[in-house]
């Protein structure tokens, strides 16, 4: 390993972090969800150009992806990944740079890690160009799209349009800031970090009828009902309680009507789990369930089961690596190397089942507005979230650090 990223001060003039925070809030403004970031690839792929970066565009519609070789660009390949999509919420923060798009704002932070991703890449060109970086090998840049529509989201779609076989690498890492997590921390752990993320719609179809003459009807509500508190047991009684299981009822509908018993009932589910063969068995017995309870009452069963996203798995030595890295740059004590898993979920994983790396979280802090303008604590996906600017120096550092000792090693 070398020294702290050849000192911490001369990283950090090297780092841009006002232009970061530009490119965040010009971003940040302009909202665009899955496969429609056409503003914000063109604003990536310009800079990349302008710094002397092979740039790739058009993969999985608005995907971007730069090269930039060390070197005879010879050696290893490392890949960095942004996303880039917002999701379709309302903003509510009411600050300088909030969405001027109704529906749409950046609520899960990728304006950040886009921004974060950039000044690193700037950085990096210039230490290659100024012989700072040596070493032979090939850094490769991969803006993504579409990280939040579930399993056909962008992560598949540009291993689809071959990402891997164009830009091949030999390892490859993603990040994502964290509200609840100080500032200047990483969190991380090897093997199973993020749950797989499972779409299940269960409809029950019955007789309707006349709520006054229940006997002529076949009520679909009845086991719909059972179901809902049968799902429970799945993960009380059929899984192993070492394990990580998550079902919940987002939808329960049925009927129009106080006194019509409904021709059919709803039920949508969501599904994470840590583990892959656990993952089948929740399939295995929500399907047996839904079934029995509809013969028990009469009725039958539609199930549509969607699998989204896998479980997110960190590669052993990438890790350990990545955590070696950040305890460089950041100090030990900023570094949790262990982080309980969490069952929100990433596409992410997807690259990770076809390249060995690892997903870090960076923290976020407690979500106040650098402005002074406070909304209270909250979560991603909040319509009061906002990617707190203190972060971008973060990520682009150890984006930074993860360059150049991979490619010093």
């Amino acid at each position: 390993m070398v020294s702290r990223m050849t000192t911490q001060e001369a990283l950090a003039h090297e780092i841009d972090a006002e232009q970061m925070k530009r490119w965040r809030h010009a971003i940040h403004r302009n909202p665009e969800l899955g496969f429609e970031e056409h503003a914000t690839s063109a604003l990536v792929a310009e800079q990349l150009r302008a710094w002397g970066y092979e740039v790739h565009t058009g993969i999985a519609v608005t995907g971007v992806v730069g090269v930039l070789r060390v070197g005879d660009g010879s050696g290893r390949t490392i890949g960095l990944r942004a996303d880039m999509d917002a999701i379709p919420v309302q903003e509510m923060t009411g600050l300088p740079w909030a969405s001027i798009v109704p529906g749409k704002m950046h609520g899960c932070g990728h304006d950040g890690h886009t921004a974060m991703l950039l000044g690193a890449a700037r950085a990096l060109a210039a230490r290659v160009k100024g012989g700072a970086l040596q070493g032979d090998g090939t850094l490769v840049l991969i803006f993504q799209p579409a990280e939040e529509l579930g399993g056909g989201g962008g992560a598949r779609r540009m291993i689809e349009d071959g990402l891997f076989e164009r830009f091949p690498c030999d390892a490859i890492f993603g990040m994502h800031n964290f509200p609840g997590i100080p500032v200047g921390q990483v969190h991380v752990r090897p093997g199973a970090f993020m749950a797989s993320s499972d779409k299940v719609l269960i409809r029950f179809i019955g007789r309707g009828g006349h709520g006054g003459m229940p006997h002529m009807a076949v009520d679909p509500t009845l086991p719909a009902a059972a179901t809902v508190l049968g799902l429970q047991s799945i993960v009380g009684r059929n899984v192993n309680p070492n394990l990580a299981a998550v079902i919940s009822v987002g939808r329960l509908q049925a009927g129009a009507a106080y006194n019509v018993i409904a021709e059919s009932a709803e039920l949508e589910l969501s599904v994470r789990t840590l583990d892959p063969e656990v993952r089948d068995l929740v399939e295995r017995r929500i399907r047996e369930l839904a079934e029995n309870q509809a013969r028990a009452y009469g009725c039958k069963t539609e199930i549509r089961y969607e699998r989204g996203y896998p479980v997110l798995d960190n590669a052993a030595r990438p890790t350990a690596f990545a955590v070696e890295v950040a305890r460089q740059t950041f100090g030990a004590e900023h570094v949790v190397a262990d982080a309980q898993p969490l069952t929100g979920s990433e596409d992410f994983a997807f690259l990770l089942e076809r390249v060995p790396g690892c997903y870090l979280l960076v923290g976020n802090g407690d979500n106040g507005h650098a402005e002074g303008r406070w909304s209270g604590e909250c979560m991603v996906h909040n319509p009061h979230y906002d990617f707190n600017d203190a972060c971008l120096a973060v990520g682009a550092r150890l984006w930074i650090g993860l360059v150049e000792q991979y490619f010093h090693n």
